[in-house]
């Protein structure tokens, strides 16, 4: 049975039908988190983004997909994303037992850095149907001379999404005609997930945003207005509120590696802003299963309790 925080979420998707509506659940009530309006993401796409040595190789079994798919499922994840060829070797094997979301695109670091900012789509929603997604995961770039030709593609993919009853995550990750520093500015983080809501996702996954601000109108604006960047709980907050004042579900990604101090105080930030959960594989896979399970009991134990 569904609870009210379950209720709450789902009224906020009015035009969508009862199959996008029946996977928004499966997604909120499985896993640890079940029933508290917070979800846990276990991605693995970083192998097609970053190279299977770079992510794997300090943990061998991670090579192997099933790792993944028994991870998600002993630690109580909300879902599991991952790219076709991924969710092919497990999807079978673990039917039912975790929901799945297709990561519908991506892109390698053996491209041309001159290039601009792009991913290739790499799989449809009839896979996510064969497959048994609950989801389909879809990577946009704000600030890429490309990104028009992403909107469009999403803009697409997600109106077919919805009409066959999948849930759509997107990633906005801006990069481009903007600085290093400005791809987490807290200005550009939340213009980019405001740009995720308005193509339609029900579900928007950004990174943390750091408290510079990168564009000079929108600076102006906000130290006018006195919008707090100081604290991270706050700038999460602000995300939050670009997105139709949390009426669309924010989720904030893990990021790089770090020590177990370090997640758990950003977790406990994004908790404390109203943010709706984490997307975390790094900081889970790069590690020996046990230390895994432990940090991620943690960082579910911070969900349950923080901000609710």
């Amino acid at each position: 049975m569904i609870t009210p925080q379950i209720e709450k979420i789902l009224s906020n998707y009015s035009s969508d039908n009862p199959g996008v509506k029946a996977n928004l659940v499966r997604l909120f009530m499985h896993g640890e988190l079940k029933g508290t309006g917070r979800l846990m993401i276990l991605p693995i796409d970083q192998g097609f983004e970053h190279g299977p040595g770079r992510c794997f190789a300090m943990n061998p079994a991670a090579y192997d997909p099933l790792f993944h798919f028994q991870m998600a499922v002993d630690a109580g994840f909300s879902a599991f994303a991952a790219p076709l060829g991924m969710l092919e070797v497990g999807a079978s094997q673990f039917a039912g037992q975790v929901p799945l979301i297709l990561k519908m695109n991506s892109s390698n670091s053996l491209m041309s850095k001159e290039m601009p900012a792009d991913q290739a789509i790499t799989g449809s929603i009839d896979d996510a149907l064969r497959l048994g997604c609950s989801a389909i995961g879809f990577t946009i770039y704000p600030g890429s001379d490309q990104s028009l030709e992403m909107y469009e593609e999403i803009s697409s993919i997600i109106q077919e999404a919805k009409a066959r009853g999948l849930a759509a995550i997107i990633w906005s990750y801006p990069r481009g005609n903007i600085s290093k520093d400005g791809e987490t500015a807290l200005d550009v983080i939340s213009y980019g997930a405001h740009m995720a809501c308005l193509l339609g996702a029900h579900i928007v996954k950004v990174k943390l945003p750091s408290s510079h601000l990168e564009i000079s109108d929108a600076k102006t604006i906000y130290e006018a207005n006195h919008v707090p960047v100081a604290e991270l709980k706050d700038r999460v907050k602000h995300v939050v509120d670009c997105c139709f004042s949390g009426r669309r579900v924010v989720i904030f990604s893990g990021g790089e590696s770090q020590s177990v101090d370090g997640v758990l105080s950003e977790v406990t930030a994004i908790a404390q802003g109203g943010g709706s959960g984490s997307i975390m594989g790094r900081n889970c896979f790069k590690r020996p299963r046990a230390e895994a399970m432990d940090l991620i009991a943690q960082i579910m134990n911070v969900y349950k309790t923080v901000g609710l």
